[in-house]
């Protein structure tokens, strides 16, 4: 899975190696191969970042009120569903996060069905992709915190309630903290990679009818991971935002 070259990332690698090159040197780093600098998963993001992009900006000026089609209800039960958790995690100022939840969400969806596309790959099981989306959780929400609290008052959460008890809690809450982005990361990438060398496994055992069952089951299983990941987000948002009494 992981040792061949796409056919995304071939044409990249034959094209636009150079200007790969350029932004590595730019970053202080430089590819393995600097002939073929592209690799499948950084191909596969910029194919989902494409197809969100194509995807909304389709979707925006079909937009009705009064006659919406089967493709806007999908998408605004998806929202409304979202929207609903971001209340309920964080009361009724949630939906003021919905950009960056919807972000999160829509992007990992799309990363993970990518993978029942033949041809194509989830980005999101390589684990570079799921600690990307994790830093950016772990950067918005301090953020967030910084933003909606002032630096003083965010940072005495890292304190505990009690002052007595600040040299104690205090590193266990940065510890807590940075573990975040390792968890959000391991979570979503192992469940991605494991279903899909089990759908890939049983496509090369019974190529017909038993991996239709797997497949919907990897669908199901995008969906779910994109939900989690959110829904994390959500808690990590609230806790950072929320004012203590």
């Amino acid at each position: 899975m992981q040792g061949h070259e796409l056919w995304l990332t071939a044409l990249l690698n034959d094209h636009l190696a150079g200007p790969a090159n350029t932004l590595l040197s730019w970053a202080g780093t430089q590819a393995g191969n600097t002939a073929r600098p592209w690799t499948n998963f950084i191909a596969m993001e910029i194919l989902v970042a494409a197809v969100m992009v194509v995807f909304f900006a389709l979707l925006r000026p079909r937009l009705s009120v009064d006659r919406p089609g089967g493709l806007q209800q999908s998408m605004e039960l998806i929202c409304a569903f979202l929207r609903n958790t971001a209340e309920e995690v964080m009361g009724p100022h949630g939906r003021h996060f919905m950009t960056f939840f919807g972000t999160i969400f829509f992007f990992i969806l799309f990363a993970n069905l990518l993978g029942t596309i033949p041809t194509l790959e989830s980005p999101t099981m390589f684990a570079a992709v799921p600690l990307g989306c994790a830093l950016a959780t772990f950067v918005y929400y301090n953020l967030m915190g910084f933003r909606e609290q002032g630096v003083g008052r965010y940072l005495k959460h890292f304190a505990g309630p009690m002052p007595l008890l600040a040299p104690l809690m205090a590193p266990i809450e940065v510890v807590s903290h940075m573990s975040r982005p390792l968890s959000l990361t391991i979570r979503l990438y192992a469940n991605m990679y494991a279903g899909e060398q089990v759908t890939l496994a049983f496509l090369g055992l019974v190529p017909l009818v038993i991996p239709v069952a797997f497949m919907g089951l990897h669908i199901f299983v995008a969906f779910l991971q994109a939900f989690v990941f959110t829904l994390l987000t959500m808690v990590y948002v609230a806790g950072a935002v929320e004012h203590e009494h």
